[in-house]
């Protein structure tokens, strides 16, 4: 069911499996209960490629042939679902551990994917279908879901499936968000980071194109009673499209890997991956080509969000504070700072060190204990969530015991053989190489023998998250999209 010779590890890599997770996502985000969850705890908005490397990640871990990889991941989403739960904007209330929505999930990726071979004219064959079928059922109960929540059968799914579609998915504000907001404003990759013309280029033209596609391959009775319009032409374009990424699958192997792609776009100029120096000089021909259709186009030529000023802007290389709450800690992008912004920071870092559930849980109460302090020393109107204004008005209030005892959780974790320093490979560990700053670094400012000692690592995490500097290895894991 798992693993090379599987049928999901054959379709993962075809290059037309982008297009359909993103329609599967769509369906995902129009139901009522998923679509909830998404809005009030995802980083989708704010962090979507973020967001995207971790889903590739979690599905690698999930169908990969290591069954004590797929059980540990599994514990870990169990883990983060059960902390996402609430009402919607109608006071309807919302789990993200409800067996049905999880259903719901699974069967959005399997008959996006079968609709990814009609629509580029190669219907898979009926075993082909009922063996893949059979794996997204064997996928759903690894995670722990009782088999009963998919039909048995394959023809029994499309019965289940059509009444979904026609009597419980909504236009709801997440789906909307995905097609008519998403993809237009979405920020560079950090392989692009630096050529806001180019990518302003790129998004302005595939945006649209992109959110009419998507729009196209959905189910007819949905898009109609969700009024989704539909572009003339846009059933010839969506077919086109499908048709020509299909031809990318003819590339040799290694191009399209869906890991390497995903690896490939997470890639900043100034990592020590050796395929950085390769990407440096495609930066500066990209430079030089932006610095191009600057002159000829209107795209405007601010910079990204993430990107670094330039030291003389901005007094050194700090940040103000409205600009540390929008890139940092808004990690939902609502505007505000409440409890599921911080539990993204948590998240995002439980699942970069993979952690067991005790030291995982450690870290959610150390930052539930941080938010408790903030609410309390920040919310002067009482409405449980931080403005931007009232952050600004109180920032040096940040650095109290509580996001101390954050940032010790985290050495401590990082700390594996616990001789309270963190040597290179700890620190590697800790950062996966895609962090700036190295560890010679580290060691000359915190300890000895190139080690990191408890408390320049807790400095700097404090000089981070209160002192609002650049240039520290935080930057990548919880600024940028």
């Amino acid at each position: 069911m798992f693993g090379p010779g599987s049928q999901f590890d054959e379709f993962f890599n075809d290059p037309r499996w982008a297009l359909a997770v993103v329609r599967a996502t769509v369906l995902e985000a129009a139901h009522p209960q998923i679509g909830a969850a998404l809005i009030d705890n995802s980083t989708f908005v704010a962090h979507p490629w973020r967001r995207l490397q971790n889903t590739f990640l979690s599905l690698r871990r999930m169908f990969g042939a290591d069954d004590d990889v797929r059980q540990r991941e599994a514990a870990r989403l169990n883990r983060l679902h059960a902390r996402l739960n609430g009402t919607d904007a109608r006071d309807r209330p919302y789990d993200a551990m409800d067996p049905a929505a999880r259903a719901w999930v699974v069967a959005t990726l399997f008959e996006s994917t079968v609709t990814m071979f009609r629509l580029s004219g190669q219907p898979l064959e009926q075993r082909a279908m009922e063996r893949l079928y059979a794996e997204f059922q064997a996928f759903l109960v690894a995670l722990g879901n009782e088999a009963g929540q998919l039909p048995p059968t394959l023809h029994e799914f499309w019965r289940y499936y059509d009444r979904v579609v026609e009597e419980e998915l909504e236009n709801t504000e997440a789906m909307r968000i995905i097609l008519y907001k998403l993809f237009d404003h979405l920020p560079a990759p950090p392989l692009l980071n630096g050529l806001p013309t180019l990518w302003a280029l790129g998004r302005a033209v595939g945006g649209p194109v992109v959110g009419a596609i998507t729009v196209a391959s959905l189910p007819e009775p949905f898009r109609r009673r969700a009024g989704l319009p539909e572009l003339l032409g846009a059933q010839t374009l969506m077919q086109s499209a499908y048709l020509t990424v299909g031809l990318a699958r003819f590339l040799p192997d290694g191009w399209i890997r869906a890991e390497n792609v995903a690896d490939l776009l997470a890639l900043t100029p100034d990592s020590d991956d050796p395929r950085a120096r390769t990407v440096r000089a495609l930066h500066q021909k990209m430079k030089r080509a932006g610095a191009f259709l600057r002159l000829v186009t209107p795209f405007a030529t601010e910079p990204e969000p993430g990107a670094e000023p330039e030291p003389a802007a901005r007094g050194g290389m700090r940040r103000d504070a409205e600009e540390f709450f929008r890139e940092v800690l808004d990690q939902t992008g609502d505007g505000y700072l409440d409890w599921p912004d911080l539990a993204a920071m948590a998240r995002e870092l439980s699942t970069r060190l993979d952690l067991d559930e005790p030291e995982e849980t450690r870290l959610y109460t150390a930052y539930a204990d941080w938010w408790r302090e903030l609410q309390s020393a920040l919310d002067t109107d009482g409405d449980g969530r931080v403005s931007a204004q009232e952050y600004a008005a109180a920032a040096p209030s940040l650095a109290g015991p509580a996001l101390i005892r954050v940032a010790e959780v985290l050495f401590d974790v990082t700390d594996k053989d616990g001789n309270q320093h963190i040597d290179a490979d700890e620190y590697r560990a800790l950062f996966r190489t895609a962090f700036r700053r190295d560890t010679t670094g580290a060691g000359t400012s915190g300890g000895t023998g190139g080690a990191y000692t408890r408390s320049a690592f807790v400095k700097d995490f404090l000089s981070f998250m209160s002192g609002r500097q650049r240039s520290t290895p935080y930057d990548p894991l919880l600024a940028q999209a």
